[in-house]
């Protein structure tokens, strides 16, 4: 019993050294919505019972390392124990009892998560390889960045154009897939930002070559910042350039080709309308309207010298409509 009790106060002094030093390292991101309160609470209850089982086992195997050691010159059999239904019952059945009660609790973190409000902001997100591009469809307005007022639920309707894409914001700490396959596989995550600041949309399924550099910056702002933000984003709408601005940002095209002379997996834009393009078959092509038409409707046509060939053949009229290609066209002019 003596050993018992000692072990036991040893367990307790070190579970409570453990915890305290936990406490002391920020082990998760700035908790940034209100999704992430139920869930971090999980993770806090969860290193407390690591804490707790790191220490039982290891205070004990210490312990009777260095009580019960062979004493020097004795040669003797220790006791012979054939087992203990008790203790057998009860390491089986306190395991069992935690891991559902944890079960419990994370079923109900989820829900929580998923709690709906009456009229949440809606924005539709899509990935593609490799960006992200955000839709507000009850104003039209399509940005390379995510902006959303504080203290207000967003509903995220998520896809992707190309491969499986995941939609992750670790200061959120809810994540969900972005999958092809059109409307039926759009996917929804719900969010509710509660400080402001700046944090960046990670992609967190391997998605390509470039999948380190899928990203995209978001940014929490108060309600008056999010409603000035949407009206100079609703003016833009007028300017076929701005317009190529943002079009170029939803269909990815800003992830290959770069606006300031940049190498990146394809030619960069700056410069480009009405340069000599030389070709991977030897010939020399202007750079006007119909071979950037050809270049996105036929991307293998004509292979620009030096670069490979990885153009996607899913721009067509029913991804990137005449018009909208004749924006991004205007933007690309634009790129002096």
């Amino acid at each position: 019993m003596k050993h018992i009790v000692i072990a036991a106060v040893l367990v307790v002094v070190v579970t409570a050294l453990l915890i305290a030093g936990l406490q002391q390292v920020q082990l998760l991101p700035v908790q940034a919505s209100a999704q992430a309160v139920p869930i971090d609470n999980l993770f806090n209850l969860e290193f407390k019972i690591i804490a707790f089982l790191f220490s039982l086992i290891v205070v004990l195997m210490v312990y009777s390392i260095v009580v019960f050691r062979r004493k020097k010159g004795d040669v003797t059999d220790a006791a012979h124990v054939e087992g203990n239904t008790k203790l057998e019952v009860a390491w089986t059945v306190a395991p069992l009892a935690t891991v559902l009660f944890i079960s419990y609790l994370g079923g109900e973190s989820l829900a929580n998560t998923m709690r709906s409000d009456p009229q949440p902001l809606k924005v539709n997100a899509t990935g593609a390889q490799w960006a992200w591009s955000f839709e507000y469809p009850d104003s039209g307005v399509i940005s390379g960045e995510l902006v959303l007022p504080v203290n207000k639920q967003v509903l995220l309707s998520l896809s992707s154009k190309d491969v499986i894409h995941s939609f992750w914001v670790p200061e959120f700490r809810v994540k969900q897939d972005a999958l092809p396959g059109g409307p039926d596989y759009v996917r929804q995550l719900r969010i509710t930002p509660t400080l402001i600041g700046q944090y960046k949309v990670l992609c967190a399924e391997l998605c390509g070559m470039q999948h380190t550099g899928m990203t995209a910056p978001v940014k929490v702002v108060s309600q008056a910042d999010y409603d000035s933000w949407m009206a100079e984003q609703s003016g833009a709408l007028n300017d076929p350039v701005a317009r190529g601005r943002k079009i170029a940002q939803q269909q990815a095209c800003l992830s290959c080709h770069s606006l300031d002379g940049s190498r990146l997996v394809g030619p960069s834009w700056k410069g480009l309308y009405g340069s000599d393009v030389p070709l991977s078959d030897g010939r020399t092509a202007k750079a006007d309207e119909p071979f950037l038409v050809e270049s996105v409707r036929n991307p293998s046509a004509s292979i620009v010298q030096g670069y490979p060939p990885a153009m996607p053949a899913t721009y067509t009229q029913a991804n990137l409509s005449d018009e909208q290609l004749k924006d991004i066209i205007e933007f690309i002019k634009s790129l002096k």
